[in-house]
């Protein structure tokens, strides 16, 4: 019963933690704060739910994350222009307009010249300018998928800079987990203290 206990108010206390990291995500971004890709070459993000303004997203260097031909999920690089060769973003995407148009690039055409005139024909669909709104890699389970993701990218031939930031795109911090995770953490921490003072150990 004792060792049922100490498992019990483990779990508790790991739900108030990722409650308490959830609710400090969302006091500390209750919208998404605007910033200029420029402004993320090197200086700091204002915080992890963002709108990044003035960026183009390049679809010829996308990285297919799902490792086969069900494209699914890409990393896309964010640049400043087509002359940017070290962007610092990558934006993690699941559009599907973007999945149909790599799959065509990729799949559906026969050759070399075929790919470079659907290219040229859908050149402003490949390189996409416009804003990109979600939430950056941070915390100990997407710090855990940002390793992954370097990992992937290093496999793949493509080298990152370190301190590169991955955006998912369409992400935004979660409105009531957090409440949920901490009222049930303390709900059962205060249960199992309360009923350790009154219950011998078995």
């Amino acid at each position: 019963m004792r060792r049922f206990r100490v498992t019990f108010l483990a779990l508790c206390l790991l739900l108030l933690f990722l409650g308490g990291s959830d609710l400090k995500t969302l006091l500390q971004n209750p919208a998404p704060h605007q910033v200029l890709i420029q402004e993320l070459k090197e200086g700091e993000p204002p915080g992890e739910w963002l709108t990044v303004t003035g960026g183009m997203l390049d679809l010829t260097e996308a990285i297919n994350m799902s490792g086969s031909i069900e494209f699914d999920t890409f990393l896309v690089p964010l640049k400043q222009d087509r002359n940017d060769h070290h962007p610092r973003v990558m934006v993690e995407t699941r559009d599907p307009l973007i999945s149909d148009l790599l799959a065509t690039y990729y799949f559906k055409l026969d050759s070399e010249a075929a790919r470079e005139k659907f290219l040229d024909e859908n050149r402003s669909r490949f390189y996409q300018r416009g804003d990109v709104t979600g939430m950056l890699a941070g915390g100990l389970v997407a710090s855990g998928n940002r390793d992954k993701l370097m990992t992937l990218t290093e496999q793949l031939g493509k080298k990152l800079p370190d301190d590169v930031l991955f955006l998912s795109e369409g992400k935004s911090p979660a409105r009531w987990r957090g409440y949920v995770f901490t009222a049930i953490g303390l709900i059962g921490s205060v249960q199992v203290l309360r009923r350790g003072k009154h219950k011998p150990a078995v």
